[in-house]
């Protein structure tokens, strides 16, 4: 976004009377902007920042995380249950790379975040002082904006501008860093500044006669089907999509970033294709004569080998991210637009245009015999599998929980098996693919949404990687649970292992390769996930017959404090199905 412009007014400001430091103007943009509470660890160049915040806790709550990766994660979370910036901070150097993961996951995934970070002192930026990195240089990639602030007159401009660029469009994360001198420094700041980033040169609003066209085509499909993803999530579109979806009569299925737009249990939905989606997702997709895509982008996940994805299909594309259009798929009718504006704008001209409601019988007929045929199942099993420990977790909550993922087997299986009936009720991440994001996510969404049971469905692979941040929770009082799918393995590594390397293992055992597969050595199995959560003093329990499995689920609902629930499970499953990388779906492995 470094082509956007603002203009700036001058004036000085009427409600400030008395000059305040750099560190502090920051921390009152913040409680400016709306935000409750940041996700920031200490360091020698943030300490300005941290002072700021303890004069300021009874208006933003400061919530230390165990690593900076965890913090920016939570932050992600918080993000993605509300939709509202996440704000993370950090130190310079090490503290600021630390972010660099959860900045590109929010890049990837569409988040809002704003990471602030420190900086040595602007004298010595450039000459390799210690914990200096060229942060605002590192992020560029992976940002839709970055700030080094050399001056503090600069600051409450800028913060307003972050968090605009932020949220403005299609969602993503703003950096912002600033050397200590500049938080040390003290002026009168101006409020005031107006920010206007200048127009995109796309209409950000589609023309009513492009949205007729697409009521037209419609209106003439004999198997159309609707395609939407983390677009709808980012604009709240919900309520227009669902309209859309049942005054049309079209089915529906959804990239993972759009889990839960639409409730899952409707008999119009195909939950999620692509990669481990439904059968009977791809199988529509693949079939359909005209695919409604908003709010998507066509990636590899989805779409496999690109030439043959939808290949009988005229497709109809609206993003409000016109980059996104013909980048990996050409589609036959590109739309910028703002997502919520198009699908609602729809809804209103069907009573104008007298749309005509397709009848869609023979192809519904055909697509609840593909539901019929090719369910999302599990063989019967003497141990617990994680496809079941997944399916008693959604029938004992009833679809009502925020479910966060690590990465893995065990992320497949979690928006497999769970059906979601609201929006932003899925966090996971997606884009990037990065393991540990899991458990720190649930921390920022059940701060955001207290009142909600959070529940973190990890693998001991993911788990581990940021499983210092129990003691975040135990001290903050966060209760997020975490259910561990334990099978001692790098699951999904290892199953591309199975199927295309001759089950060659290239270091993917994570436990005791004497005791894997041994029930009788349970004890045995490594780490113990109980002594550990214990040892940060927040209870667990850990469970591997099936018959205890309903009880120790119910026993981590029922606590009042965060708790891991260890499930052991057997190493040899795999997620079925599965569209192996850049092959269509005439490839599709169902078992």
């Amino acid at each position: 976004m470094s082509a956007e412009t603002e203009q700036i007014t001058a004036k000085p400001s009427a409600e400030t009377s008395s000059e305040m430091n750099g560190a502090d103007i920051v921390i009152e943009s913040l409680i400016r902007e709306g935000v409750d509470v940041i996700f920031a660890y200490p360091g020698g160049a943030s300490m300005e920042f941290h002072q700021s915040l303890a004069k300021r806790k009874d208006k933003i709550r400061t919530i230390l995380p165990r690593h900076e990766q965890g913090g920016s994660f939570a932050a992600e979370g918080y993000a993605r249950a509300t939709g509202k910036p996440g704000v993370c901070m950090a130190t310079s150097g090490p503290g600021a790379t630390n972010l660099m993961t959860a900045i590109a996951d929010a890049y990837m995934d569409s988040t809002p975040l704003i990471a602030i970070t420190g900086q040595v002192y602007s004298k010595f930026i450039g000459k390799a002082a210690f914990q200096e990195t060229d942060f605002f240089g590192m992020t560029l990639p992976v940002v839709k904006h970055s700030f080094l602030v050399m001056n503090t007159e600069e600051l409450p401009r800028i913060m307003k501008k972050a968090f605009k660029i932020a949220t403005t469009g299609r969602p993503g994360p703003v950096v912002i860093d600033v050397p200590k001198d500049v938080q040390q420094n003290k002026i009168l700041p101006n409020w005031d500044a107006e920010i206007d980033l200048l127009e995109n040169k796309y209409p950000t609003h589609a023309s009513d006669g492009e949205l007729k066209n697409v009521l037209r085509l419609v209106e003439e499909a004999k198997r159309p089907m609707v395609y939407y993803g983390g677009g709808i999530v980012a604009s709240e579109s919900y309520k227009e999509l669902q309209e859309f979806i049942e005054r049309t009569g079209i089915p529906c299925s959804s990239t993972l970033m759009g889990v839960g737009a639409f409730p899952e249990t409707h008999d119009l939905s195909l939950k999620w294709f692509g990669m481990h989606g439904s059968a009977y997702g791809n199988l529509a997709v693949h079939n359909c004569d005209l695919l409604l895509a908003f709010g998507v982008r066509f990636d590899d996940r989805i779409t496999g080998d690109v030439s043959k994805f939808a290949p009988q299909a005229e497709i109809v594309h609206i993003d409000v991210d016109a980059s996104e259009h013909n980048k990996n798929k050409i589609v036959h009718h590109p739309i910028v637009s703002d997502i919520k504006f198009a699908m609602g704008r729809m809804n209103e001209l069907m009573p104008q245009i007298d749309f005509a409601k397709p009848d869609l019988t023979a192809w519904l007929d055909q697509i609840d015999q593909w539901k019929t045929e090719y369910p999302f199942e599990f063989e019967d099993s003497p141990h617990i599998l994680g496809q079941e420990a997944v399916r008693v977790l959604y029938e004992l909550t009833d679809g009502e929980a925020i479910i966060t993922t690590g990465v893995g087997q065990h992320q497949m299986w979690a928006a497999q098996f769970y059906d979601f009936k609201y929006p932003r009720s899925h966090v996971s991440s997606l884009g990037l693919g990065s393991m540990g994001y899991g458990y720190p996510s649930a921390l920022g969404a059940k701060v955001a949404c207290p009142d909600r049971e959070v529940i973190d469905i990890d693998g001991d692979g993911s788990f581990v990687m940021n499983i210092q941040e129990l003691a975040t929770a135990k001290i903050e009082k966060i209760a997020a649970k975490a259910l561990i799918l334990n099978n001692q393995h790098l699951g999904m590594v290892m199953q591309w292992e199975d199927r295309f390397y001759d089950s060659v293992r290239g270091n993917t055992i994570l436990g005791d390769e004497n005791n894997i597969g041994s029930p009788e050595n349970i004890d045995a199995l490594y780490p113990d996930y109980v002594k550990i959560a214990n040892g940060f003093g927040l209870p667990a329990r850990r469970v591997h017959k099936r018959e205890e499995l309903r009880d120790a689920v119910q026993e981590m609902l029922d606590s009042e404090e965060a708790f891991v629930l260890d499930v052991i499970t057997p190493y040899t499953e795999h997620v079925m199905p599965m569209i192996p990388a850049g092959k269509s779906v005439d490839q599709m492995i169902i078992k």
